[in-house]
């Protein structure tokens, strides 16, 4: 709770009132911020449709919305929040609204942007997808929850150590899902795996996470022989096009890259091998566990 602290300062303004931000937020699963202000048309007609989302399926799902106001004054934040069943930035701390703005690039409202509960984005087209999280059923794409979104993502079955898996099965309850661009002819991926596998032995079952591993080997032999050194999941080999889907829906460029995805899917960063000790260290829970950034800054093989 502590990054979400940072993010939001100690106090949000609740209906009733100020609240610790770290009891307003404790156990979301989802954070929003709402960038809106009543003087903005398109924000008057936005905002009672999210209301009313958010009245019907916002405690069911464990999210929150904070808004975050760009009105004239406090007069005007006082009587458009009152249309709003969330909580809110402070009005009187207008620094900390303009840092969320800058920080999640809002040139124009209404904005929403989704955050996990760590403080790391999701989307920032909230507005645009605000159906996958506040919706009958839940989780992101298609009402059959996380599990259904993430076989959409990887298909009906991956391999596992002994043999294909159930997607399903195999990625039920997990609370982060990295995928690993990787391929054993790219020295950068051979130095950069050992020590991914080592964290990943330590401590992804403890921290409920799980790697699939994406490969970009010239033919199944180099493939077999390569994952053989990894301890996690991986795409099927002969599933090329599923590979290179998820190589193109996530920009990859270069090997190694290790994207992580929240439990539905979403794209928490697409820089998690600079930030793999955020995830998996001592401890868990994004922010903080040092020593990850500099794997981010080494080289990559450049693959078409």
């Amino acid at each position: 709770m502590a990054s979400l602290t940072e993010l939001f300062g100690e106090e949000l303004l609740g209906k009733a009132g100020p609240v610790k931000t770290s009891d307003a937020l404790a156990g979301k699963k989802n954070i929003m911020i709402y960038f809106s202000a009543h003087w903005c048309p398109p924000c008057r007609g936005f905002t009672p449709q999210l209301a009313a989302k958010y009245k019907s399926f916002a405690a069911d799902q464990n999210i929150e919305i904070v808004f975050a106001s760009s009105d004239q004054d406090e007069s005007q934040f006082n009587s458009y929040y009152g249309e709003m069943p969330w909580l809110a930035l402070p009005f009187s701390n207008r620094s900390l609204k303009e840092t969320l703005a800058q920080k999640f690039e809002c040139k124009g409202i209404p904005m929403l942007v989704v955050l996990d509960d760590k403080g790391n984005l999701v989307t920032a087209d909230g507005r645009g997808k605000v159906d996958e999280f506040l919706r009958a059923g839940g989780g992101g794409g298609g009402g059959g929850g996380p599990s259904a979104s993430l076989a959409g993502l990887f298909g009906e079955e991956l391999l596992g150590k002994a043999g294909p898996v159930k997607t399903t099965d195999a990625l039920a309850g997990k609370k982060n899902i990295m995928i690993y661009f990787s391929a054993h002819w790219c020295p950068p991926c051979r130095g950069f795996t050992p020590q991914l596998a080592a964290k990943y032995k330590s401590f992804a079952a403890d921290q409920n996470i799980e790697i699939v591993f994406a490969s970009s080997d010239q033919d199944e032999s180099q493939f077999n022989s390569y994952y053989g050194e990894m301890p996690w999941l991986a795409l099927p080999f002969s599933n090329r096009s599923l590979k290179e889907t998820l190589a193109q829906k996530f920009e990859c460029k270069g090997i190694p890259m290790l994207v992580v995805l929240d439990d539905k899917g979403n794209l928490v960063t697409a820089e998690g091998r600079g930030k793999v000790d955020e995830f998996l260290h001592a401890g868990g829970g994004g922010g903080g566990g040092g020593g990850g950034g500099s794997s981010g800054t080494s080289p990559c093989c450049v693959i078409s």
